[in-house]
């Protein structure tokens, strides 16, 4: 007999508000209010009466008659349905409350902090997670996925450390070689449960898609598929707004999630819980030394990863983690959508991409609005800090204020944002435009006047090469460091 083990994904970010003026004047009471957009409500309301409440209908009928299903419902998603529709979450108190359905754990920001130098942040938060899940539907969750299944050996100890039982992964190719994804495995000595994406991304990603040689796809040929392949279980993954937001209900998509159990308990496959699944004999120790997820076809990092403006965006929001006195905020940021809006991607995961990016929000504006609101945060909280002069000066500035890294022709395509930025260039940037900056006296000039460091500009007034600036940078940066921890 095929068991069968489905779980969804449901989350929405607080989008940033792309108005937002770095310029004006606002109180430290409305930053919430200014920093993120007022559609978050308009959008809030619209997927929950398109997915959320349609939806929960259809699988709180299934329970009752055999169907089985996981839930992984962020914090940020919790809150807005808190304050915007009550309706929507109390479905999902029943569904909660049912035999047949298990809460499982994430972030509580849906965010990258397992990209972060360390993961006590995301472990902060995986744990605020457990507690919102317990406080809000009286669940203790026993199974975790990380936001988007980033993953990797790291991560997995970590998850072992906080008491989980199992913890969810991608079914990527290069990790498993030969072995199947429709088996458990161990890594650092957790379950791990494998997600079969081919099988998911043909609900995911090709349910609509008139040019795929399978479509239309209906519950019955997904159930003859089911049932046919072979392993211990099969695992599926999606995104909870597949159901009637990313495809319409007019596609027949609910249609499809109505009758999908029915048709699967029709030919014998049993539907599982993400527990029930871990206590399976686990087949293998996976060795995942690299950062692995379920976005796009490199399934790695990079969809928050990887260009420079997002690895700009990220070192920006660890550092900012010392002007964190309102943390709440300051996690906000940490939401992984923010980042994967930067992405610089092409073909079909560039679609993807722009699909759930925000109208008219380019990759590069993303990052401005990011970088404006980022930078606003940490001058609005310096003064609480150890020393405010320091924590301006070590500040990240908005993208008009970035030092742009230029030769005597071209833009270059390096820029920073930050002191620590500028030394970490330093080691990159070409010497021809080092020297065009030296000959200006460009370095100084941004050291004094946007980051406001008149020390400092001073000596690097007289530094006539790279590594006497370098070292005159690294210094004063040391020191400022100390004296602000």
């Amino acid at each position: 007999m095929s068991k069968l083990c489905i779980g969804f994904e449901v989350h929405q970010p607080y989008r940033l508000n792309s108005r937002f003026d770095h310029k004006n004047g606002v109180k430290i009471k409305d930053l919430e209010k200014e920093y993120f957009s007022s559609k978050n409500k308009e959008i809030l309301e619209k997927v929950a009466g398109k997915c959320y409440i349609p939806a929960t209908e259809i699988v709180l009928e299934g329970l009752d008659n055999g169907f089985k299903c996981a839930f992984s419902i962020s914090g940020t998603l919790i809150e807005q349905l808190e304050k915007w529709n009550t309706d929507a979450l109390d479905l999902f108190k029943q569904a909660a409350r049912h035999k047949n359905t298990e809460l499982i754990a994430q972030t509580y920001y849906h965010s990258i902090a397992s990209l972060f130098d360390d993961l006590e942040e995301f472990e902060l938060q995986v744990k605020l997670h457990k507690k919102l899940l317990k406080d809000v539907f009286g669940v203790v969750p026993r199974v975790m996925e990380n936001t988007e299944f980033l993953f990797n050996n790291s991560i997995a100890r970590s998850a072992k450390k906080m008491g989980f039982e199992a913890i969810y992964s991608e079914g990527v190719e290069r990790i498993l070689d030969w072995r199947s994804p429709n088996y458990v495995y161990t890594c650092q000595g957790i379950k791990v449960l494998m997600r079969n994406y081919k099988l998911s991304d043909d609900i995911a990603f090709r349910f609509n898609n008139r040019e795929w040689e399978q479509y239309p796809l209906t519950a019955d040929k997904f159930a003859d598929w089911i049932a046919s392949v072979p392993g211990d279980y099969i695992n599926i993954f999606v995104d909870y707004e597949t159901f009637g937001e990313h495809h319409w209900d007019e596609t027949g998509i609910l249609d499809f999630l109505r009758w999908l159990p029915k048709e699967c308990l029709g030919r014998g496959i049993e539907f599982e819980t993400p527990s029930a699944i871990s206590k399976l004999e686990p087949r293998e120790e996976l060795d995942v030394d690299e950062t692995i997820s379920w976005a796009d076809i490199e399934k790695d990092a990079s969809a928050w990863a990887g260009n420079t403006i997002q690895k700009n965006a990220l070192k920006a929001v660890q550092r900012a983690k010392i002007y964190a006195k309102n943390k709440k905020l300051w996690r906000y940021l940490q939401t992984s959508d923010h980042f994967y809006y930067m992405a610089s991607k092409f073909g079909s995961c560039g679609d993807v991409h722009n699909y759930f990016s925000p109208e008219a929000c380019s990759t590069f504006s993303a990052f401005e609005q990011y970088m404006n609101i980022l930078s606003h945060y940490e001058q609005k909280f310096s003064h609480r800090t150890g020393s405010k002069k320091t924590a301006m000066i070590l500040r990240s500035v908005s993208p008009d204020k970035a030092f742009n890294f230029w030769n005597s022709q071209n833009y270059t395509g390096f820029s920073a944002y930050s002191l620590d930025d500028l030394a970490e260039m330093l080691n990159h940037v070409p010497e021809d435009s080092v020297e065009y900056h030296i000959q200006r006296n460009d370095f100084s000039r941004w050291i004094g006047e946007a980051l406001g460091d008149k020390k400092l500009a001073s000596v690097v007034e007289n530094c006539k090469n790279r590594i006497d600036l370098t070292e005159a940078i690294d210094r004063e940066r040391d020191l400022l460091w100390k004296r602000l921890k």
